[in-house]
């Protein structure tokens, strides 16, 4: 399960603060995920942007791998303007699956693919309960 830990110096400026709010410690020190905007309505960050580890003296990251941008706000009010949790998850078991059909499946991948399916399976019920309740896309609990 990725940690957070305190940011040493900014990495890449945010639009809302100017600074990254934290980074995510994700087992691979190869990458540094960084957080750079604050917590929205709903409690939760919307940009993330991933980096080779390091930086070139400058406090910028040396390689960048993606940005990451996920909807901010209910889609009804604010449109859509970024990925959902979903659509990483659909892309994660797209990847291991491939593997699998690759030279060189194995267990872990097949249970890997088989965890992020009941993660995905869960968050499309609560949507359809949300659309049955006539709040989906809209900020209502």
């Amino acid at each position: 399960m990725p940690t957070t830990k305190k940011q040493k110096g900014p990495k890449k400026a945010s639009k809302k603060t100017g600074k990254v709010v934290r980074v995510v410690d994700n087992g691979n020190p190869g990458v540094t995920i960084s957080i750079l905007d604050g917590p929205g309505e709903g409690g939760a960050n919307h940009e993330y942007y991933l980096s080779r580890g390091g930086d070139n003296r400058k406090g910028i990251p040396v390689g960048e791998f993606g940005h990451v941008h996920f909807q901010n706000g209910p889609v009804q009010e604010n449109g859509v303007n970024g990925i959902h949790q979903e659509d990483l998850l659909a892309i994660v078991i797209d990847r291991l699956q491939s593997f699998q059909a690759g030279p060189f499946p194995c267990e872990e991948n097949a249970m890997a693919i088989r965890k992020i399916e009941v993660a995905l399976d869960i968050l499309n019920r609560r949507t359809a309960d949300r659309v049955q309740r006539g709040v989906e896309g809209v900020n209502e609990a």
